[in-house]
């Protein structure tokens, strides 16, 4: 896999849920090491962009499997953890906005309302369970990615906050977006 293989809002498999994984074969370990590629490529063809982390409905694939970045700091260290059938057992802290943007909604990024702080039970590679506390940015990236096991888009937690809305320009800038002409009834965002 590469890039190419990350699909895109309005690709109807993004509003799908995904199913649990039962028993970790070959084959999905060979989709979580496509994962990371596919991840791996499409930061290399971003200047400004980290791929932090990726569920498998991104790469059409509709089962319960996010991979997150191990350093969301150092581009250098493309090493992710991977997470089966994760689920979010406990939301704590306190709710905060920050901004967001998916390698499935091109170009768009949103101030997105997410728990500061989450509890995270799954089972890793080899099928042993585990347990992670998250706060700050990596609670954040759980509750994205998990949201995309259950067919859930970041933009659906803002689409009716008209200032919610930013684009990234070439510069690495935000740019504040025109809900009512770029996002409202944008075909490509909402079916």
């Amino acid at each position: 896999m590469n890039k190419n293989s990350i699909i895109a809002l309005p690709n109807r498999h993004l509003r799908e849920r995904s199913k649990r994984v039962g028993y970790i074969s070959s084959e999905v370990k060979q989709l979580i090491d496509d994962m990371k590629a596919a991840t791996l490529d499409w930061e290399d063809s971003r200047e400004h962009e980290v791929g932090v982390a990726l569920a498998a409905a991104q790469v059409e694939q509709l089962l319960r499997i996010i991979i997150v970045r191990d350093n969301f700091d150092d581009k250098n260290n493309r090493e992710f953890s991977v997470f089966i059938n994760p689920q979010i057992s406990k939301y704590e802290g306190i709710i905060e906005e920050d901004y967001e943007g998916c390698l499935s909604v091109k170009d768009i990024y949103g101030k997105v309302p997410r728990h500061t702080k989450v509890k995270v039970k799954a089972l890793d590679e080899t099928g042993q369970p585990i347990r992670v506390t998250a706060e700050g940015f990596l609670a954040r990236v759980f509750q994205h990615e998990i949201d995309h096991n259950n067919g859930i888009m970041f933009i659906d937690h803002i689409k009716d906050d008209p200032s919610a809305f930013f684009r990234l320009e070439s510069d690495g800038k935000l740019i504040k977006l025109d809900y009512d002409k770029d996002i409202k009834d944008n075909p490509k965002l909402w079916q």
